[in-house]
């Protein structure tokens, strides 16, 4: 397992470095899709099978309020979905961090639950306050909705009504079993996921715009999402970078990790 995990919460600098996050794709704060959605990875997978590789936010639209890709039964719920999904995803190639993920996406089926989950993380700031509690669990605990209940409760205050909530903490256990992090239906227990590469290198980077670099990018909290030591993680990136997914070298102990070929020039500056 991992090390200890901290909060994925961001905190920008100053206004220059929000703005940067801002517009690679980063949300935080107090509220939250969990109020009301899971990650809706069912929803997801569904409209990115339903376009093209290379569609514009337009497409994604049309394709859940036009062609109806998500099978609901009213013009209000496809709008509904249309707008949490957003919020969770951005559903935008001009956002560096959906574009990213969606090229991930396409290269790897199996890692599809974690990069939805890192990219919500990343966008919903009440998930990412559950992080802790469910990374620092021991394969086969169950988990203790108690422990979520209070971290949520240190985030938003008094903000969130008690049934809220409830909720939330139930909507987030379903995005964590989503994502593969825990199993069961009322009995939620913990299990070890698997990475990839492709969702190291999503890990990686999301580290890397939050400001982590060398070695201090397989021990951020987006990699300890993978369930895996830093070496194992460091093999992983050796085959993103096969994949053409990452630049990584190592000299004398230094480790450099560069996403010139997930990044565009402006976006690396």
């Amino acid at each position: 397992m991992a090390p200890k995990p901290a909060t994925v919460e961001l905190r920008p600098r100053d206004s220059t470095d929000e703005a940067r996050l801002r517009a690679a794709g980063f949300r935080w704060g107090q509220r939250g899709t969990h109020t009301s959605r899971t990650i809706m990875l069912h929803e997801l997978r569904a409209l990115l099978a339903s376009c093209r590789p290379d569609a514009t936010r337009d497409d994604y639209l049309a394709a859940i309020h036009e062609d109806n890709c998500l099978a609901k039964r009213t013009a209000a719920t496809r709008k509904l979905s249309s707008q949490r999904l957003s919020e969770l995803y951005a559903l935008d190639p001009d956002v560096s961090l959906f574009r990213v993920m969606r090229r991930c996406w396409y290269a790897d089926h199996d890692g599809q639950p974690i990069l939805a989950l890192l990219l919500a993380l990343a966008r919903d700031p009440l998930l990412q306050v559950t992080a802790p509690p469910v990374l620092r669990m021991r394969p086969g605990e169950e988990l203790a909705r108690q422990q979520m209940t209070d971290v949520l409760n240190r985030a938003v205050g008094s903000r969130l009504s008690e049934s809220t909530l409830d909720k939330v903490v139930r909507n987030t256990a379903s995005s964590w079993t989503q994502s593969g992090h825990l199993k069961g239906r009322g009995r939620k227990v913990r299990q070890t996921v698997t990475p990839t590469a492709t969702t190291t290198a999503f890990a990686l980077l999301l580290g890397h715009l939050a400001g982590k670099r060398g070695a201090a990018l397989f021990e951020s909290p987006w990699a300890q999402v993978l369930d895996a030591p830093a070496n194992e993680l460091m093999h992983l990136a050796m085959d993103a970078r096969r994949l053409g997914l990452l630049d990584m070298s190592q000299s004398g102990g230094v480790i450099d990790v560069v996403f010139s070929r997930l990044l565009a020039s402006d976006e690396r500056r």
